[in-house]
């Protein structure tokens, strides 16, 4: 069965560079998945993309090495294992503020015994690489659950939830923890009591072996996400990615019209 780069990247204590997809687009993710990324995620909460859009990108990362990811609009089963069946090779789940809510949601992405996964993995087991029992029998100790802390709440529950057997890594939400705690949201300068609380979710994290991603808006600071110690980083989306180098393009050509 096809390894989760992540997971394994994970085992061997280094750092998962993931990519970000907000564009209902399969060239957009493709595109993505033949640069250096470990992994990319579709994201079905925040990005304009549906479920079927979602499956041609899960195919079209396919023709790379990236492993797919999926982060879904809410705690619902029913979108987290039909993305699982179209071969998402990890979920990531929003706004998750107690343990129940931590293992319903880890419980999704698991057969049973250890969860309550519906077994229909069509389009997965295609993408594995194996056969519908090779991937039945492997799935559970190659699908990451990630969940995300992202509220008061989810901080207050933080030992509870990241304590859930099967649980992978936690996500943090920087700027709904932020807009929860009442504090300013701005990406790079982090409010002292939203850094606290940060410092809070990862100490529980290291205490339970639960990874701790972040989502940064560039490179810069990806790079200092890793000097902080975490685990998964993301060097900003793919539409801030374009947004920034169309900027840049534009401003290069406009000072040379001024200059003339």
């Amino acid at each position: 069965m096809r390894k989760n780069n992540a997971l394994e990247i994970w085992k061997d204590g280094g750092v998962v560079i993931n990519g970000w997809l907000h564009n209902p687009s399969s060239f957009s993710a493709e595109m993505m998945a033949h640069h250096d990324y470990d992994c990319l995620t579709i994201d079905l909460q925040h990005g304009m993309i549906d479920f079927q859009v979602a499956v041609t990108m899960l195919q079209a990362i396919s023709t790379a090495s990236p492993t797919p990811l999926a982060r879904v609009p809410h705690n619902d089963p029913a979108i987290i294992m039909k993305l699982l069946d179209a071969g998402a090779y990890g979920i990531i789940c929003p706004f998750v503020n107690t343990r129940e809510e931590c293992e319903r949601f880890v419980g999704a992405c698991r057969y049973p015994p250890h969860g309550y996964r519906s077994n229909g993995p069509h389009r997965a087991v295609l993408y594995s690489g194996g056969g519908w029992s090779d991937y039945t029998e492997h799935a559970n100790e190659m699908i990451a659950a990630i969940a995300m802390i992202e509220s008061s709440e989810g901080l207050e529950n933080v030992d509870a939830i990241l304590s859930v057997e099967g649980l992978n890594a936690v996500l943090i939400g920087t700027t709904d923890l932020a807009f929860s705690l009442g504090c300013s949201t701005t990406f790079g300068d982090i409010d002292p009591q939203v850094r606290d609380a940060i410092e809070v979710i990862m100490a529980t994290a290291k205490k339970y072996g639960c990874k701790v991603g972040t989502i940064s808006p560039d490179g810069l600071g990806a790079k200092r996400a890793v000097q902080n110690g975490f685990d998964m980083v993301t060097p900003g989306t793919e539409t801030s990615i374009m947004q920034a180098a169309v900027a840049g393009q534009i401003e290069i050509v406009r000072a040379g019209l001024n200059r003339a």
